[in-house]
């Protein structure tokens, strides 16, 4: 549809380019950069993505075409049938009849001579197409009617005018003029249907800025896109389009970003904000710096994105594909078989010939070929258009076909952006000395719940300490030392397992249940005696996520909410937004587990935005990332919303679902018209009714059932993406054992904690070279339970491995008998 085509292999471009030819068409290699700046041709002078010249050629072929047959019809029928005036000197002289109904038949070959050399040349390579179909079914009707011509002028010198007279009425000669006619008009009609499968694509193109407005040598220079470089300054004023990706150092303004995102509603830049090309400033001045410029645009990856979905093929043009295959030969052998069987029964070679060559001109080879492409191309307008973009064509298909829906907590139910609620300290300690220890350690991690803490203290004006021997456990909590006291902070799960088993007590428990129902994340910090306190931070449900969640059960879609949280605060989140079904406490890599186990249900969707969502991503049949997420997510996932909000996500499955409708709709027309119509024309019904079907009507029903199939396919550019009126499961919700999941989810979670209580790690000084080493290790693995201790002069640590509970206090003395340090375990 974009009239390019993509190549995996190692053959030189000579040879693809002579294989190209060879199958009747021409190909060049696209010059560089011609992904993105719209000069990626099939031909040097073919319409490539945006430029549309083969419509403007068939309409030119197609009036010339025209006149012409208008002209022969007039001949041929109007004079012969109807009695129309002619010339004097054509009365009675059927040769000259015969003669210009060849020569206007003739030009009109000549003006499509398209059809005949793209036809012939497949042919002669065994590569047929649908213009050898009409090659054959034209030039057949031509020859033979050339044929009866000369026997007509046999005829007539030997002076048998009965002879002549039936010859005159066996010629075909405005069959083979207005097969071609007629094909071309379907072409046309095909060719400007086409084109508006494409208007998404040219629209982003269009969008593309031509110019900027840079800084460069304190002087404001408006200069051509393509000589802008990463780092420039550029200004944007109001109503003006934003020409390059960057970032806000001055100003503020509110943006329009739905050419990218869908949304209509601008939203606020200020300093540090990001901004992407082809968004339009509505109000204030923004001075930015530029991140990204040419084809490392958001634009130009939207474009990219799109350009090269419609290059991939989806799985269910597979059977088409098969069909087509196999479709012309076919034909080609019906056409020959119905010319015998007609010839075998008694009737005349144009009788015969007339059934073949109607045979070989109503069968459709484009129609089933156009029947999947045309959707798919069209649906990945209509998302791209709404900020929903999918990368290649099965993720089109599979989004239609949604089952279970996985969503991760934070960053896709949740806002993502944590604050801190409350600060309850134990024992004698104050809230500001809590703060500044949880400061001090969570300051160091990038996980959410520490930017929270970090942040509420930084407003607060409370300073941090200095930490040492820090470690961050993955999806657990964090460790360091400060003022020479080894402080731990985390969950639940991982305090326990660094801590005297009665540190948490029932009067802890009951406060951190009391947070967790209330919908917040607590954060406990101990020493390895005690607990110092519990800091809790909440997440707010997103604004959409609730109905988003109610709609996706109405499309029959059973909606699963994964996170690492612990399970009390996981449901209570769950059921704010309405989803019943809340896996809760799964590590990071446990993640593509459970996505794992809900495929056993159905087709399963993992909606994520974080680097830990990409193993789940690309373990489900179809990732789909929020596009305000990390760079890993969106590579890793299938489909791409270009907004945060999940009510796209109900759009993109909208989509899919009716795009999936309409390929079925194709199919069964490009099928059932082939189906019918092939034994129509061969004559099925002339033995019953006598009816037969005239080439000339056969050729207008082929001309037509490509346009059908288009025009069909256009059809979803009326798609209500966001109206839930019209949901319907169209099956009832998968019943999900969740019982299974979750247990087999807290079993490796078990494991997890096991392998984490059985394996300590030892920080020490004094060790100098290899001698301390095998001293320290040596020592440590005579104390009962350690069954191994790999040890480090030059990282100054002992990482011991248990096969029994062993204490931290035999652990220190042992090294510490051997005149070393131990500065911390954890």
């Amino acid at each position: 549809l974009t009239n390019s085509m993509s190549v995996e292999g190692e053959a030189s471009d000579e040879s693809i380019i002579k294989a190209v030819e060879n199958a009747g068409y021409r190909a060049a290699k696209k010059s560089a950069g011609g992904a993105f700046n719209g000069s990626l041709n099939a031909m040097d002078d073919d319409p490539g993505r945006a430029n549309d010249r083969e419509t403007a050629t068939l309409k030119k072929r197609l009036i010339y075409s025209v006149v012409f047959v208008l002209i022969l019809m007039y001949f041929s029928m109007g004079h012969m049938m109807f009695g129309w005036p002619l010339p004097a000197w054509f009365e009675g002289n059927h040769i000259a009849m015969g003669l210009i109904q060849m020569i206007l038949a003739a030009i009109v070959m000549v003006i499509n001579q398209k059809f005949f050399i793209s036809g012939f040349k497949g042919l002669i390579h065994a590569a047929p197409n649908m213009d050898t179909l009409v090659a054959l079914g034209s030039a057949s009707s031509f020859i033979y009617s050339t044929w009866r011509l000369f026997l007509m002028s046999d005829a007539l010198v030997n002076g048998n005018e009965a002879a002549v007279t039936e010859y005159m009425h066996d010629l075909y000669f405005e069959s083979a003029a207005m097969i071609l006619a007629l094909i071309t008009v379907g072409k046309t009609l095909e060719s400007v249907s086409k084109g508006k499968t494409t208007d998404a694509l040219k629209g982003l193109l269009g969008l593309s800025p031509k110019t900027a407005v840079v800084e460069r040598d304190s002087k404001e220079l408006r200069i051509p896109i393509e000589q802008a470089v990463v780092g420039d300054i550029f200004v944007v004023r109001p109503g003006e389009s934003i020409p390059l990706d960057g970032v806000v150092i001055f100003g503020n303004g509110a943006v329009d970003e739905s050419a990218l995102t869908g949304e209509s509603i601008p939203v606020d830049k200020e300093e540090g904000s990001f901004v992407s090309a082809a968004t339009i400033n509505t109000t204030g001045f923004l001075r930015c710096r530029a991140t990204r410029v040419g084809q490392d645009t958001t634009l130009s990856q939207i474009i990219k994105m799109v350009e090269e979905s419609a290059l991939t093929k989806a799985p269910i043009a597979k059977v088409a594909d098969r069909v087509s295959g196999i479709f012309v030969p076919t034909v080609i052998g019906i056409a020959l078989l119905t010319l015998a069987v007609w010839m075998i029964v008694g009737q005349s070679f144009g009788f015969s010939l007339a059934r073949a060559v109607s045979v070989l001109v109503i069968s459709c080879p484009c129609a089933l070929g156009l029947a999947t492409p045309v959707a798919i191309m069209v649906g990945n307008g209509v998302g791209a258009r709404n900020g929903i973009l999918y990368k290649n064509a099965a993720a089109l298909e599979h989004a239609g076909k949604i089952r279970i829906a996985v969503l991760d907590k934070t960053g896709t139910v949740t806002t993502g952006r944590m604050q801190v609620t409350d600060i309850i300290p134990m024992g004698d300690i104050s809230e500001d000395e809590l703060s500044g220890m949880a400061y001090s350690l969570e300051d160091m991690s990038e996980h959410p719940l520490a930017k929270a803490v970090s942040e509420y203290a930084q407003k607060a004006g409370i300073k941090k300490a200095e930490v040492t021997d820090f470690k961050a456990v993955t999806g657990s909590g964090v460790c360091g030392r400060i003022n020479a006291d080894m402080i731990y902070g985390g969950n639940q799960r991982y305090i326990s397992s660094v801590t005297k088993d009665q540190v948490i007590d029932g009067s802890v428990v009951s406060r951190l249940d009391e947070l967790a129902y209330e919908g917040k994340t607590p954060l406990i910090f101990a020493d390895s005696e005690h607990i110092l306190g519990i800091i809790a931070v909440a997440d707010m449900i997103k604004d959409d996520a609730t109905k988003a969640v109610r709609e996706l059960g109405g499309l029959g879609i059973k909606v699963v909410m994964l996170t690492g949280d612990n399970e009390k605060t996981a449901k209570a989140i769950g059921q704010k937004a309405g989803i019943d079904t809340v896996v809760s406490e799964v590590y990071p890599e446990d993640k593509a587990n459970v996505v794992k186990r809900l495929k056993e249900y159905g087709n399963t969707v993992m909606i994520g935005d974080g680097i830990n969502d990409a193993p789940a991503l690309t373990e489900a049949d179809i990732g789909m990332a929020i596009g305000t997420g990390t760079d890993i997510a969106i590579e890793s996932a299938d489909i791409v919303i270009m907004n945060d909000g999940l009510g796209s996500v109900c759009s993109a499955i909208r989509l899919g679902r009716a795009t999936l409708k309409n390929i079925h709709e194709n199919l069964f027309w490009a099928f059932i018209y082939n189906i019918i119509g092939i034994p129509l024309a061969a004559g099925a019904l002339a033995g019953l009714t006598g009816w037969t079907l005239n080439p000339m009507f056969g050729a207008a029903a082929m001309s037509l059932s490509s346009f059908f199939v288009v025009s069909n396919a256009l059809r979803l550019n009326l798609c209500r993406l966001n109206d839930p009126s019209k949901d319907r499961g169209r099956e009832k919700m998968p019943l999900i054992d969740e019982q299974y999941i979750i247990k087999d989810i807290k079993r490796k979670s078990n494991d997890v904690k096991e392998a984490e209580k059985m394996t300590k790690t030892i920080s020490i000084e004094g060790m100098m070279c290899e001698h301390c080493e095998a001293r320290v290790k040596k020592t440590l693995e005579k104390l009962d339970g350690v069954s191994e201790a790999v040890v480090s002069h030059k990282d100054g640590t002992a990482k011991v491995t248990l096969s029994d509970d062993v204490s931290d206090e035999i652990l220190k003395n042992a090294v510490e008998e051997q005149e070393y340090k131990v500065t911390g375990i954890c």
